[in-house]
């Protein structure tokens, strides 16, 4: 294991060998965790590494087998949430748990309400939460206000209020980010910041290495239920480090490409004047074989809208989409997949996969009719066709009668992958590819993306991460409230550029 930084303040919060079992498995082996006062500590580590289990194990949802924990120098047990309460350790999971009929106030004090003789004191729990959101440097937000009108982000403060009311020494947030654009990720760095600057530490778990470098102090990485680094310095590992110490193995993390040689190749898609009334207006693009063209902007520009509506998914209102040459009638998804068009749906579990099934049945359930003999499925072809796919992109476990529900996101991903190339598609548009998916498991699918481009597919990504659309990308379209304000190599534009295009909304 490695240790660096040996001689740190006294820690806020020590966990020293935690271990805890689950029928047939050892979640977390022995893991080490310092927490200094005022910091933010980033919990890294893929799906499965036991994260989940140690912030759990610290908010008092599980109990461990073994080892101790220790707030303020102090051992404690910390048997239920009650209890974490009560030490100061207050808990956001990604599933934000809001009420969304309540104010503001009420969402804030919900268990902990402010009464004198039964009585609430309404008027008390306003002023307290005025003070509350003028901490975190959000004054505007009314205390009476509903938080179902809120957006995420706002959702996320109010939920930091309560951490906050609860006078939190230890805010543990879960994928914080995975929901926010850009705009929505700066402000809540900018809320961390307020909660660190009254002292109170935050243990921050992201899959986004890039946010781990602007909020975060230092870095714990656990890998299979261990911990193999600890109080690592941000300014002082490289990111290739980081990977390496999650994966076990050296990962690249260059997968550019260039456009340049394929500029002379008929297009294999092409978008033209496509709107949708209400949602966008006048989007055109073409798409080569062997080129990845990635749609950035702010999350609600209208990127999905424009997949959905060139997979046939949505109607168009105007303009035209046509595959090799050929034009696809509006709103039929049937038309799309004959004409080779797949698509994978940013929310792959309640939109694209049958979770339930196993996954030879998700990777055939667009080609059917290939494998049907006389009015029977022909299961065994059926299988043959899963089993090329499932071995030709690396998934784990190779089982193609594994429950899909019970694969890693990134495998999940690579199922829904499977599906269109068994189905022959030449024209793939990837909607969040590697969302909830963990640094290790992304640069497969980021290598996966590259291969198929490569082989000949015209693809088009959204992403709401910026650094992945260019660094995938050879042509980017940035879209700004529904209509496309840039378009050009993805050579000639960076992340400050885009943002300054999606925040100005004005035509290039």
């Amino acid at each position: 294991m490695v240790t660096v930084d040996s001689t740190p303040p006294q820690p806020l919060l020590r966990m020293a060998g935690i271990v805890k079992h689950f029928p047939g498995a050892k979640a977390l082996d022995g893991v080490d965790l310092e927490v200094l006062p005022g910091e933010v500590h980033c919990l890294l580590g893929q799906n499965g590494a036991g994260k989940s289990t140690l912030i759990k194990t610290l908010s008092g949802a599980h109990r461990p087998d073994r080892g101790e924990i220790f707030v303020d120098g102090e051992p404690v047990v910390i048997d239920s949430p009650t209890a974490a309460l009560s030490l100061g350790i207050a808990t956001m999971y990604q599933e934000l748990d809001v009420v969304d009929g309540l104010s503001i106030a009420e969402n804030i004090f919900l268990g902990h309400e402010l009464q004198q003789a039964g009585v609430l004191r309404r008027g008390e729990a306003h002023a307290r939460t005025r003070d509350l959101l003028a901490r975190l440097g959000h004054p505007e937000l009314s205390p009476g206000r509903e938080v179902g009108q809120l957006s995420s982000a706002g959702k996320q403060i109010v939920s930091m209020a309560r951490a906050m009311s609860r006078e939190a020494k230890i805010i543990i947030m879960d994928e914080p980010s995975a929901v926010l654009d850009p705009e929505e990720v700066d402000n809540l760095f900018r809320v961390v910041e307020a909660v660190r600057a009254e002292g109170v530490s935050v243990i921050y778990i992201s899959h986004r290495l890039d946010e781990i470098r602007r909020i975060g102090d230092r870095v714990t990485v656990l890998k299979d239920g261990r911990t193999v680094a600890t109080n690592l310095v941000v300014e002082e590992v490289t990111t290739a480090q980081v990977i390496s110490l999650m994966t076990g193995r050296e990962v690249e993390t260059d997968f550019g490409g260039s456009s340049a040689g394929l500029q002379g190749q008929e297009p294999l898609l092409e978008v033209d004047g496509l709107s949708l009334a209400g949602t966008f207006t006048d989007v055109s693009f073409v798409v080569r074989p062997g080129e990845i063209v990635g749609l950035a902007g702010l999350v609600g520009a209208g990127r999905s809208e424009v997949l959905e509506t060139v997979y046939g998914a949505r109607r168009a209102t105007a303009g035209h989409v046509r595959v090799a040459g050929r034009d696809l009638p509006r709103g039929s998804v049937p038309a799309a997949v004959d004409a080779g068009v797949g698509l994978a749906p940013e929310e792959r579990k309640s939109q694209g996969l049958l979770l339930d099934e196993p996954v030879f049945r998700n990777v055939t359930l667009s080609t059917f009719a290939r494998f049907a003999r006389g009015g029977l499925l022909d299961e065994r072809a059926e299988r043959r066709a899963a089993d090329e796919q499932i071995e030709a992109l690396g998934l784990v476990p190779a089982d193609p009668d594994r429950v899909t529900r019970t694969l890693s996101g990134g495998n999940q991903q690579k199922v829904m992958l499977a599906r269109w190339l068994v189905h022959g598609c030449s024209v793939l548009l990837l909607d969040e590819p590697t969302r909830g998916v963990d640094v290790g498991a992304r640069a497969e699918i980021y290598r996966l993306i590259r291969r198929l481009a490569a082989d000949g597919a015209a693809i088009v990504l959204v992403s709401s991460e910026l650094e992945e659309v260019l660094q995938l990308s050879d042509q980017v379209l940035v879209i700004a409230d529904g209509r496309a304000v840039h378009q050009g190599p993805a050579d000639d534009i960076d992340e400050h550029r885009v943002l300054d295009l999606v925040m100005e909304g004005t035509h290039v």
